[in-house]
């Protein structure tokens, strides 16, 4: 199997925790990292570092000149390279790896055929007692669409005390570290793992709603363990972050929702006029214009027919699919976020 490293320009945490991935307990493996169109190439600065797996053939590299995104990127390897293997572990390069990681997850693919993506138990690299804000114990969405995750409340992580140590189907697994099967990728999604126009956030979210949408699930298994840094390509605190997470949300809501529940979209744009209306209350202009600009380029998208909905996967209704949850995040993250600021 390979294990597949996306970077940009990273020569802080790359160097750190590769030697984490490179130290996996797995017996057939092989690391990619790929140098996604970083101004100054990586090459020569993980060739001097890592000449030895690099000639061992456990490590090997790969350059785009072109900065394709999260998305773009790995699609473009999974075109190339995806059906040499049976499955593919995606990497943020600001992910340390503990040496048992990867075995628990192929173990439970390998028992459930109907399980074409999962995720281990994701823990703050500094606080690493507490679960991690990009994925935590497995990815959830509430019922206006608003991504959340076991483990989360609010801006806030729980303290890793055993209480999602359950192996449970979930709506999504985090792009900071999860193993996909590449055969439901190529058979079931006709080989589009990620869709180029998220660029970056939200992507993974897609992949793993298509996916349930053509009958397989997503797993969590809590007997595998990574830390994540957090935030390394683009802080909770840029706006640039705030135009992807509001304006992917509003594709992914686009492109997969059951016609019946379009309505939502709807609603969603009016929530995020709140939070634009929140953030500018809140002294956060260069927020309120991000959703601004999310908005716009969602509406460019739907209008040209830039927004893929597959024909060829059924579009179910929510109830029909795992890992839902009932409570409203949007409101969640206000209030936490209010207590956070006071």
């Amino acid at each position: 199997m390979y294990v597949v490293i996306l970077a940009y320009d990273d020569r802080t945490y790359l160097p750190q925790f590769l030697r984490t991935v490179l130290a996996t307990k797995y017996e057939n493996f092989t690391v990619w990292v790929i140098d996604n169109g970083s101004p100054s190439p990586l090459r020569p600065f993980l060739e001097e570092r890592y000449a030895e797996a690099i000639q061992a053939g456990q490590l090997r590299l790969l350059r785009y000149e072109e900065n394709m995104g999260y998305a773009g990127g790995y699609q473009r390897f999974f075109e190339e390279h995806g059906t040499e293997v049976p499955y593919l572990a995606l990497l943020n390069t600001d992910v340390e790896v503990t040496p048992d990681w990867l075995s628990p997850l192929i173990r439970r693919l390998e028992a459930e055929p109907k399980l074409a993506a999962i995720q281990p138990k994701i823990r703050s690299y500094y606080q690493r007692e507490y679960f991690e804000y990009a994925g935590g114990a497995g990815g959830l969405l509430d019922p206006w669409g608003y991504p959340t995750c076991r483990g989360r409340r609010g801006f806030s992580m729980e303290r890793d005390e055993g209480q999602y140590d359950d192996p449970i189907p979930i709506f999504w697994a985090s792009g900071a570290a999860f193993v996909v099967r590449t055969a439901a990728v190529q058979e079931a999604l006709h080989g589009l793992l990620f869709k180029s126009h998220y660029f970056m956030h939200m992507e993974e979210i897609d992949l793993c709603w298509r996916l349930q949408r053509a009958g397989y699930a997503i797993g969590y298994e809590p007997q595998s363990l990574v830390y994540h840094v957090g935030a390394a390509s683009l802080s909770q605190s840029y706006p640039q972050k705030t135009f992807y997470n509001f304006r992917n949300n509003l594709y992914l809501l686009a492109e997969n929702l059951h016609p019946a529940e379009r309505w939502l979209i709807f609603w969603r744009l009016v929530l995020d006029g709140v939070a634009g209306i929140y953030f500018l209350l809140s002294g956060r202009v260069r927020h309120t214009w991000a959703i601004i600009r999310a908005h716009g380029g969602f509406y460019r998208a739907w209008g040209r027919g830039e927004l893929r909905r597959e024909g060829f996967l059924p579009f179910l209704p929510r109830r029909a699919l795992r890992g839902l949850t009932h409570t409203p995040t949007l409101l969640k993250l206000i209030r936490t976020d209010r207590r956070a600021r006071v």
